[in-house]
């Protein structure tokens, strides 16, 4: 078992409370997360990822993905064959799954595809405005102070 010692983390930053508690729910996931189907993780472009995952023998219809909050769950629900059939060899496996992600801040899915026994889910990070970098204008020391008139109009009165 893997202990972090955030103390230091805590002692130059503001506002990541939740890093702990984020870093021990992801190791706790990864233990008990399955390996099947096998999956990627790539990096398409500056702010693009896509997820494919191995889903050969599910159809469309058998395959679910569901966002809540910053979680995406990826399922398949094989349904129940009605031919019996009699292997000599079964190493085509076709059970039921479920794969979580944890996605940060700002990631959406954009889109999700089935091409050639593959599931690709493509994510896209998307900044909203408030949080960009943004230059702040540094004063001359002159104040700006707005003064209402009688006539509900304001001007501008530089005080010292």
């Amino acid at each position: 078992m893997r202990n972090f010692d955030l103390t230091p983390l805590y002692r130059s930053s503001i506002g990541f409370d939740r890093v702990a508690g984020l870093l021990d729910s992801l190791s706790r996931n990864e233990q008990s997360q399955p390996s099947y189907p096998p999956y990627n993780i790539e990096l398409t472009g500056e702010d693009h990822y896509r997820i494919s995952m191995a889903v050969a023998g599910f159809d469309r219809a058998e395959l679910n993905i569901e966002v809540n909050q910053n979680n995406l769950t990826v399922s398949g629900n094989k349904g129940t064959d009605d031919k019996s059939r009699t292997y000599l060899h079964q190493g085509i496996a076709a059970r039921n799954f479920e794969r979580r992600f944890q996605l940060a801040d700002h990631v959406r899915v954009e889109s999700a595809a089935v091409e050639n026994g593959l599931l690709h889910v493509d994510l896209v990070r998307e900044l909203p405005e408030a949080i960009k970098p943004r230059t702040i204008d540094i004063a001359d020391g002159v104040k700006r102070v707005a003064v209402e008139r009688d006539s509900d109009q304001k001007q501008s009165v530089e005080a010292a």
